[in-house]
């Protein structure tokens, strides 16, 4: 039995400890603002926190979340008012959305790490997260903005 912490509840998983942590958290927990992308940990999709530290939930084991916290898009800030998800309306930064919940998760780690980073901070800790739609000017603008009070 595998025991960890998501978004605040203790969880419990009885299965393949090699299960991506993905596929539990979307199937199992009913968690789905988790996004599935490319599967080999490439584009950034499927992020979330482990212990704080973002990692990519398609190709990390339920195991080797043993014990510790998980948060996912859902348990960042329950009612959206996370400093980078109020940046994010603001800004208008999504368009088709599907690589949002990681690039904001990816983008909330940096800010947790580095409140105030500079431009080539932001640029070297959001590569890993890739935008198809290619709104990469409009989420360094919204890590700014978030870096600096928010929207207020």
């Amino acid at each position: 039995m595998i025991r960890l912490r998501v978004n605040g509840t203790d969880r419990t998983f009885d299965g393949d400890p090699a299960t991506p942590l993905l596929w539990y958290l979307r199937d199992e927990l009913g968690l789905t603002g988790t996004k599935f992308g490319c599967g080999m940990a490439l584009c950034g999709t499927c992020t979330v926190h482990l212990d704080g530290q973002p990692v990519r939930a398609c190709i990390l084991g339920v195991g080797n979340a043993e014990g510790k916290s998980v948060v996912t898009i859902e348990g960042l800030s329950p009612d959206g008012m996370h400093p980078v998800q109020q940046a994010w309306r603001a800004l208008d930064v999504a368009q088709c959305g599907y690589c949002q919940s990681g690039q904001i998760m990816q983008a909330a780690a940096l800010l947790q790490a580095t409140p105030k980073p500079t431009d080539e901070q932001i640029d070297l800790a959001m590569a890993g997260n890739l935008c198809r739609c290619g709104t990469y000017l409009r989420i360094r603008a919204a890590i700014r903005t978030a870096s600096q009070g928010g929207t207020k």
